[in-house]
């Protein structure tokens, strides 16, 4: 469906206006069907992504600080997203030897193998989901990066 017609809006002031609207309004609908993806497997987007941060550090640990440096959502709040992942058993954390006050966190064979479960699914989908081609999905990155500067 058109922006126009998700958001009952036909004027903007010029192409860039509908272009950023239309990318906040398709952010926010990828967040919501990403986060029903995920409720299944007793998870949130921020999880994820901080499950994907760690899997990309295995077998190394990585600093709370580190991680929020790396999160899609800069104003997630690391700590206690840490401290569930840890109750579910799919990261772990242990005292930094440079830092007392400082904790190093390492993803669990668990977080890796809820990874591989949801990589699997996510691959069957993801192609669907935005409903692009290859092509045309290499250039919506490029334009968004563009975007970004």
């Amino acid at each position: 469906m058109k922006i126009e017609q998700e958001i009952k809006q036909t004027k903007f002031r010029n192409p860039q206006h509908k272009a950023t609207l239309n990318l906040l309004y398709t952010a926010s609908w990828l967040e919501g069907r990403n986060q029903d993806f995920f409720k299944p497997f007793g998870i949130t987007n921020q999880q994820f992504n901080i499950l994907r941060i760690l899997r990309g550090q295995h077998p190394n640990k990585i600093s709370g600080s580190e991680i929020k440096s790396r999160m899609l959502d800069k104003n997630s709040d690391v700590s206690r997203l840490l401290d569930r992942l840890i109750i579910k058993k799919l990261a772990v954390k242990s005292k930094c030897p440079d830092d007392k006050r400082a904790a190093d966190i390492a993803i669990t064979e668990k977080g890796l193998q809820l990874l591989k479960a949801l990589d699997d699914k996510m691959d069957q989908i993801e192609s669907k989901a935005i409903n692009l081609t290859p092509a045309e999905a290499v250039k919506l990155s490029s334009l968004l990066d563009k975007c970004r500067g």
